[in-house]
């Protein structure tokens, strides 16, 4: 997985929008009174506390430690544990695993998948919303040749945003039966004006920027806002050109 360092409040302060827009996700979902439900990629554990609230009992995950430190001040009734979406397990298995943001972070989905299907009841299901195939191609884009052109080599985006089908055909292979997939469109404001497309790099294309000086990677953010600005910049703000991908699938059996 792509390696980042995770500021929680700025992430909870700027980029509400993650969780906010999950919280459709946790209506798909439908928790039920009682059902054990693995919240994974929890980040600051806002839609675990959702999904709490419907009588559910949750556990959230996440890869960053900052992540969990925070989400269990914030939420200290609830259980939170450090763990890699590559690589988790449960002595008890659960109804349900939810899962917002978190799934393009992994590169490899199949490891992911393997410890989803061991994790879960027969017949219990996988609820996700991640970045689908095209995902912010119009910021990765730019950041690619804005870097090829400043310092002469290629970055690859570290992402994993694939297609319903090619996804679907993962989660058939891993015993999985898939009810729903939807690729959609979600342009998404970014917040503080003028600053929200390079506040947005910093935050979630760390990866991506930080083999670079500092001196190089202001030079590549003002490179990216100037190649984008007439497709993303609209009325005072940046609009990141989301893609995601939503879908509900239940383990055979």
């Amino acid at each position: 997985m792509p390696e980042n360092t995770w500021d929680t409040s700025l992430y909870d302060q700027r980029h509400a929008f993650v969780f906010e827009f999950g919280k459709g996700l946790v209506s798909l979902l439908d928790p039920q009174p009682g059902e054990r439900i693995l919240d994974l990629g929890c980040g600051t554990g806002h839609l675990a506390s959702e999904i709490a609230a419907r009588g559910a009992h949750v556990v959230g995950i996440d890869s960053s430690p900052a992540m969990i430190e925070t989400a269990r001040q914030t939420y200290p009734s609830l259980t939170f544990q450090v763990a890699d979406a590559q690589n988790f397990s449960f002595s008890e298995p659960f109804d349900a695993i939810f899962s917002n943001a978190t799934l393009h972070w992994v590169n490899d989905p199949e490891k992911a998948l393997e410890c989803i299907t061991a994790t879960l009841k027969p017949g219990g299901r996988l609820v996700a919303e991640f970045g689908g195939k095209g995902n912010v191609a119009t910021i990765v884009t730019a950041a690619q040749e804005a870097i090829e052109e400043i310092e002469g080599s290629w970055v690859e985006s570290g992402w994993y945003f694939p297609s319903i089908g090619e996804y679907a055909s993962l989660l058939e292979k891993h015993g999985f039966e898939v009810h729903s997939a939807l690729l959609y469109d979600r342009p998404t404001r970014l917040e503080e004006g003028e600053q929200g497309l390079s506040n947005w790099l910093k935050m979630f294309g760390e990866h991506i920027l930080v083999s670079l000086d500092d001196d190089i990677k202001q030079r590549v953010i003002q490179q990216v806002e100037e190649r984008t600005r007439s497709k993303l910049f609209k009325d005072g703000y940046w609009f990141a050109d989301y893609r995601r991908l939503r879908l509900t699938a239940y383990k055979v059996g």
